[in-house]
C-alpha cells in the first residue's frame, strides 16, 4: 500500500509541475549567511541537488516545515549499520528577496544565524534580485507557497512538488533519489 501511495504521490507531483520538468534549472546565484557566492545548477553538477525556493513570508514558513525532515533525511550521515542508507545530494533552502524586500537581505541573514540551527546552516542560501525570470521559467504563481525541485547530475529538473511538508512528499522526493 505504501509502494502504491509513493507511486500516486509521484505522478501527481510529475503532473502537476510537468511543465518544468525536463528544462534545465535557471541560472540563480545566491549566498550563504557568510556572503559565499554559490551559483546553481553550475556549482552543483555532478550528482542530485534539491533545492527549496520561497518568495514570502509565509511561503518560508512552510518552507521551514521541511528543515527538519531534509536535514534527517538527505543531510545527517547515519552510520554503523544505517550507513549504506545515506544519500548523496546537494540540499539548498533559498528565501527569494526580490523588489523592496531586497533591502531586507542582510537582516535575514543576521536573523538565520541567530535562530536556525548551525547545522543546517551551510545550506541556507540567500537570493536577492529579480523574480520575474524563475515564475516564468519555473511555473511558481502563487507567493504563498514554498517550491522544491529536484535536479540530475547535469542540473535539469527531474521532479517538482510544492507546499508544505508532507510524507506523501517526502516519499516522492525519495523515490525519485531512489532511481
Amino acid at each position: 500500500m505504501k509502494y502504491f501511495l509513493t507511486i500516486i504521490s509521484l505522478v501527481y507531483g510529475l503532473v502537476s509541475n510537468a511543465q518544468v520538468i525536463g528544462k534545465t534549472f535557471p541560472d540563480l546565484t545566491a549566498e550563504t549567511t557568510d556572503d559565499k557566492k554559490v551559483n546553481l545548477p553550475q556549482d552543483v553538477k555532478g550528482k542530485f541537488t534539491l533545492l527549496g525556493l520561497a518568495y514570502s513570508k509565509k511561503s518560508e514558513d512552510e518552507l521551514n516545515t521541511w528543515f527538519s525532515p531534509i536535514f534527517n533525511t538527505f543531510i545527517q550521515k547515519n552510520t554503523g549499520q544505517l550507513a549504506g542508507f545515506n544519500y548523496d545530494v546537494n540540499v539548498y533552502f533559498i528565501p527569494m528577496f526580490t523588489g523592496i524586500n531586497a533591502a531586507a537581505t542582510g537582516i535575514a541573514k543576521k536573523k538565520a544565524i541567530k535562530n536556525i540551527d548551525p547545522q543546517l546552516l551551510p545550506y541556507v542560501l540567500f537570493y536577492k534580485g529579480e523574480l520575474k525570470k524563475y515564475k516564468d521559467q519555473l511555473d511558481f504563481d502563487r507567493k504563498d507557497i514554498p517550491y522544491f525541485f529536484v535536479l540530475d547530475a547535469e542540473g535539469k529538473i527531474v521532479f517538482a512538488t510544492d507546499g508544505a511538508f508532507s510524507d506523501d512528499k517526502m516519499e516522492s522526493i525519495q523515490a525519485v533519489l531512489d532511481n
